[in-house]
């Protein structure tokens, strides 16, 4: 192709596994760039000087994110609300006997109370407090929040529907993000789905895994909790008009699940989720970055558009040749290169040569967005001068015809 695109028409035609005017290059997290900027305006600003195929968030966020008060630092988007009967406490133990001192949330709900327990470590960044959804509390608690299926009432108190504030703000805040990506003709991804990462957190992983296993009956219930909330927090989202919605899955692979649990516990609700952004004119991309090389032909079979992720350094079992053999021409492959060895910490050479390598692998026939997965985060010399030699290699071999002919 000749004619050059906008960048969110060049990568809707990747989105649809097209062939674009050349292949996108759109980093899906940028912390050490976010972190800089005071908004979102500045974030996507500097991106679209840098020459990237930056995105728009819907609803428009702060760039710069607080841990002081969040209940979902690791889950973008709307916020969590509490039935407003729930009474939370926070207190902290001194434990002699523990390396730590212990943090306690206890919820006082209709049905019941759930109490969890965490050891407040060095790198505890919370304060007295236990957020519900936070990846810092899996590894620290010594007693997680949901352990049984008497739980489970209890727990629907703290999922409520987004208030009616709630919705307003996120309607006002999506139509901010589409005036803003229509004047930079800018792509809108609409911020996040959840499943299996929310009962993650609030199960932790490995009792998870056991009780997916032994009491499977007690995590579809678990579960179905959690995407019925999830369903109603992506209606808001997604009546915005957003073009493509994200949906973590980052604990939803074959390191804590086998194929069999997989398709029983969660396939049937990702479907549901693709049947749901479709029916509201969206794309639906799921974000994952190990451990999802068994599970491709179920990728295909759910219906998703994206998958994000794609990293040969993280994941040292993954297959770019077999996945780009499964999934090219029908679900657009996003990421290629490793951000927090190669791009942060390797040498110039090496990210140039891990770019041409991602590009000879994945890009040919369209379908590919190349990104640094899943972040780059370091604000030094070296990752600087490494994003630099990224983007130039990027730019060095997006046009050549290799790229384009599959």
């Amino acid at each position: 192709m000749t004619t050059e695109m906008s960048s969110r028409e060049r990568m809707l035609a990747a989105i649809n596994c097209q062939v674009p005017d050349y292949v996108p290059c759109c980093f899906m997290l940028f912390g050490s760039l976010r972190s800089k900027c005071a908004d979102q305006t500045e974030f996507v600003e500097r991106q679209i000087e840098m020459g990237l195929d930056a995105f728009v968030q819907a609803p428009m966020r702060s760039a710069r994110g607080s841990r002081t008060d969040s209940e979902h630092q690791n889950l973008h988007g709307l916020p969590v609300r509490f039935d407003p009967r729930v009474e939370v406490k926070n207190w902290r133990e001194e434990a002699p006997d523990a390396p730590y001192p212990l943090i306690h949330r206890e919820y006082s709900t209709p049905a019941g109370k759930l109490h969890t327990v965490v050891s407040e470590t060095d790198d505890w960044p919370h304060g007295v407090r236990v957020p519900l959804f936070d990846d810092y509390v899996i590894p620290r608690a010594s007693k997680h929040l949901i352990t049984k299926p008497d739980d489970l009432p209890a727990l629907e108190h703290l999922l409520t529907p987004p208030t009616a504030e709630d919705v307003a703000a996120c309607r006002e805040g999506t139509q901010v993000a589409k005036d803003f990506a229509a004047q930079r003709g800018l792509l809108v991804v609409g911020e996040w789905g959840v499943l299996f990462d929310a009962a993650c957190w609030l199960c932790g992983i490995q009792d998870l895994i056991l009780m997916s296993v032994m009491q499977p009956q007690f995590v579809r219930d678990l579960l179905a909790i959690i995407h019925e909330w999830n369903r109603l927090r992506m209606a808001v989202v997604l009546e915005g008009g957003v073009d493509l919605l994200i949906r973590r899955a980052w604990y939803e692979t074959v390191d804590f699940l086998s194929p069999p649990v997989y398709r029983d516990l969660i396939l049937p609700l990702l479907k549901e989720d693709v049947t749901q952004a479709h029916e509201a004119g969206a794309k639906l991309a799921l974000i994952t970055t190990t451990a999802y090389t068994p599970l491709l032909d179920m990728y295909l079979e759910s219906g998703i558009d994206v998958l994000i992720g794609l990293d040969p350094v993280e994941d040292r079992r993954a297959d770019f040749a077999l996945t780009k053999q499964k999934l090219g021409g029908r679900v657009c492959l996003w990421g290629g290169v490793n951000g927090f060895v190669t791009v942060e910490r390797g040498s110039q050479e090496e990210v140039r040569e891990a770019v041409r390598a991602a590009l000879h692998q994945l890009a040919p026939g369209g379908g590919f967005i190349l990104s640094p997965v899943d972040n780059v985060r370091e604000d030094t010399e070296q990752a600087s001068a490494n994003v630099s030699a990224f983007i130039d290699q990027w730019r060095a071999q997006r046009l050549r015809p290799e790229i384009q002919r599959p």
